[in-house]
């Protein structure tokens, strides 16, 4: 028997005595429209070669889930794709999981074993197009992604993680609801590293949902002199100060600008890092700079943003960045998470069982409730 032969038969043996301990069926929520959501009784996916299967352990709900679900996002302005998850395919981008299943070509391309515990980046780039084998991997010309396009999200028991996919281990220890939190905390992270954030700058996170506090707490690692957090909500601005936030401002009741522009001698501050999704979001943060200030865009909008972009060239000559996913932030976020340096209790603050994906998704659009990360618990 050659040695190709021996390594092709170790692996079947390893994957079918795997398989045997395994149900053959599981619970999965499938995407059949806008506001079309259904929980469906499903096969257990079997992984093919150099693929893996996870046993999922919790899974956030983003904004942009229920922006999808509401039919409400198109992908990336690409006006040939439908205004939801693709039809067909389970939602979910923010997990976690146990491997339960995967043979030795998957194991050694990701450095993992069964049982080990791990987290996937939203994307799963193809490796060929241009921005990927530029590095630019995030920004994939194909842009397939877990619970958005042609691979399956983690509403669901299990969940086949690709040869493709880029995994993290996360600790055993923490709580399944924090450690899928590692997800929208690398996307904080990206922005906060598109700001070039340098010691005495003044900045101001708008938005202290789950990325603005993620934001705040990485401007405060970066050595920001003084950071701002806004939000209509005084219970969530109270969480920004746990999370590093110096000066807490209620956007509702306050004159922010007038507030911002006092404290910095009348010049306006250095950064402005969006991640309200509200388009009044971006004209707040326009006027609050200083000239020569960095604006950074997280938001997924669900509607068009009219701004005057005199103010962007004329009057203040201001940098722009966008900020899409968490590129090579990932370890810093699952290193952050695992630190306790962050009120992960208060951060995570609703869980449901899979059956309950609905209530999930209607807490979400809650915007005047106090939930802060809502997860599902499969």
């Amino acid at each position: 028997m050659s040695t190709a032969t021996l390594s092709a038969t170790t692996q079947s043996v390893k994957r079918s005595e795997s398989t045997s301990t395994l149900p053959s069926f599981m619970q999965a929520v499938v995407v059949h429209g806008p506001e079309k959501y259904v929980m469906e009784r499903l096969p257990v996916p079997v992984p093919g070669p150099g693929e893996m299967l996870i046993k999922v352990e919790a899974v956030g709900v983003c904004a942009s889930d229920l922006k999808c679900y509401h039919g409400a996002t198109k992908f990336w302005g690409d006006e040939d794709r439908p205004a939801w998850a693709q039809t067909g395919i389970t939602p979910g981008h923010e997990f976690v999981g146990t491997i339960v299943l995967a043979d030795d070509v998957a194991e050694a391309h990701h450095q993992v074993s069964v049982g080990d515990r791990i987290a996937c980046e939203q994307i799963v780039p193809c490796g060929e197009c241009r921005y990927c084998t530029r590095g630019h991997y995030w920004m994939c010309g194909p842009h397939d992604m877990f619970g958005f396009r042609n691979f399956n999200g983690a509403m669901a028991e299990y969940l086949v993680v690709p040869i493709r996919a880029l995994t993290h281990r996360v600790s055993h220890e923490l709580p399944a609801a924090h450690a899928a939190f590692a997800e929208p905390l690398a996307c904080s992270l990206h922005a906060v590293e598109r700001a070039n954030i340098h010691f005495d700058d003044v900045v101001v996170i708008a938005g202290c949902g789950p990325i603005g506090l993620g934001a705040i707490a990485g401007a405060k690692a970066k050595g920001a002199r003084v950071v701002v957090a806004l939000d209509l909500s005084d219970d969530k601005l109270a969480l920004a100060g746990k999370c590093g936030a110096d000066i807490l401002l209620n956007a509702g009741t306050s004159d922010v600008i007038a507030e911002i522009t006092a404290m910095t001698d009348g010049y306006g501050a250095d950064v402005y890092i969006e991640c309200t999704g509200h388009p009044s979001g971006v004209k707040q943060g326009l006027n609050l700079l200083r000239k020569l200030g960095t604006f950074v865009e997280y938001s997924v909008f669900g509607s068009d943003v009219t701004v005057d972009w005199s103010i962007i060239s004329d009057d203040k000559e201001l940098d722009i960045f966008g900020a899409h996913l968490g590129p090579n932030c990932w370890p810093a976020a699952i290193k952050m998470i695992e630190s306790g340096v962050l009120p992960m209790d208060d951060i995570c603050t609703n869980q449901f069982a899979l059956n309950d994906y609905q209530a999930a998704l209607d807490l979400v659009s809650d915007t005047a409730g106090a939930s802060v990360k809502v997860s599902i618990l499969p």
